[in-house]
């Protein structure tokens, strides 16, 4: 909570790009992986931008990154933790929370 009792958002995630790669990533089950340019087609990315977010959401623990190959190619496959699915709860809860009404009721 901030000072002023409102609900702090994860600021890892709250960046609009990240977010929209969390969302992506939560779609999939736990241990699931999905391919950098499957990801990137989805989002509608450029590689540059993609792999800038992914290294940050990397660097907080809420994916990880793994290079591999598939038949002599090089793939690079890319999977929310569980430290990031838990993270997006937090964040979802954090903005039900803010942008629930005063005084409408609601708990």
């Amino acid at each position: 909570m901030s000072e002023d009792g409102l609900p702090q958002l994860d600021p890892v995630i709250h960046a609009q790009a990240r977010l929209r790669v969390t969302v992506a990533l939560t779609s999939l089950g736990p241990g699931d992986r999905i391919t950098f340019p499957r990801l990137q087609q989805l989002l509608d990315m450029t590689p540059g931008n993609l792999s800038t977010h992914l290294r940050k959401l990397e660097d907080a623990g809420y994916v990880e990154i793994t290079k591999a190959f598939e038949h002599r190619t090089p793939v690079t496959l890319v999977e929310l933790t569980t430290r990031g699915r838990a993270a997006f709860e937090e964040y979802t809860k954090a903005l039900h929370r803010l942008l629930e009404v005063p005084g409408d009721g609601r708990a």
